[in-house]
């Protein structure tokens, strides 16, 4: 039931107090910028992100948590925007693919870098989510975490291990429906290689 059907046979409308849209102000920390903002606690990440700030590296492809165009950080661990209500971000660190830089700030990430010398990308939908998901996946390596193509048993401290396989698991999250996905692979190898899981993955 939508809010005209409230509407009299004027056309004027006699909405009630549960159809009237709730608001609050938060504060992100928003890569390295802190920004407050009013929003309509139905919004998600994703559109105030898109619609709000204008940041509409993220996109918007199932809308439903399924194909992780969509990913972001959130406190440096990676996420579905769509599914994250953002009045309950606040005072978090969100950062989007515009956020991600080289160590001195100016220069793409490692991944950005790998993602174009590979041509990890074809059609480029997927490739904001799929690069934020690579950060993350990362940092989740360099601290341990193992996934489901990690071998049974014990595990040492330190950092996992990550061969194509455990690169291809950890990224199942993120589709591309160009089909992309040697390249991408090659791509996350590539920086991983080349740079510490710990600078990679910021």
């Amino acid at each position: 039931m939508g809010t005209d059907d409230f509407a009299d046979e004027g056309g004027h409308r006699d909405v009630p107090d549960s159809a009237v849209a709730i608001r609050s102000r938060i504060t992100l920390h928003l890569n390295a910028e802190t920004r407050s903002l009013t929003v309509d606690h139905r919004a998600t990440l994703l559109d105030v992100l898109r619609e709000d700030l204008g940041l509409t590296g993220a996109k918007k492809g199932c809308d439903h948590g399924q194909c992780g165009a969509c990913t972001v950080l959130v406190d440096g661990r990676r996420a579905n925007s769509c599914l994250l209500p953002a009045v309950a971000q606040d005072d978090r660190e969100i950062t989007t693919v515009e956020g991600l830089h080289g160590p001195d700030g100016r220069e793409p990430h490692p991944l950005q870098q790998a993602f174009l010398e590979r041509d990890a990308f074809q059609c480029g939908y997927c490739t904001p989510g799929q690069i934020c998901s690579a950060v993350g996946m990362l940092a989740e390596a360099a601290q341990g975490h193992p996934s489901a193509a990690t071998a049974p048993g014990p595990h040492p401290n330190g950092p996992a291990a990550l061969d194509r396989t455990e690169i291809r698991e950890r990224l199942s999250g993120n589709l591309c429906r160009c089909g992309a996905y040697p390249n991408i692979v090659a791509a996350v190898e590539d920086a991983h290689a080349a740079a510490p899981a710990q600078e990679v993955s910021r």
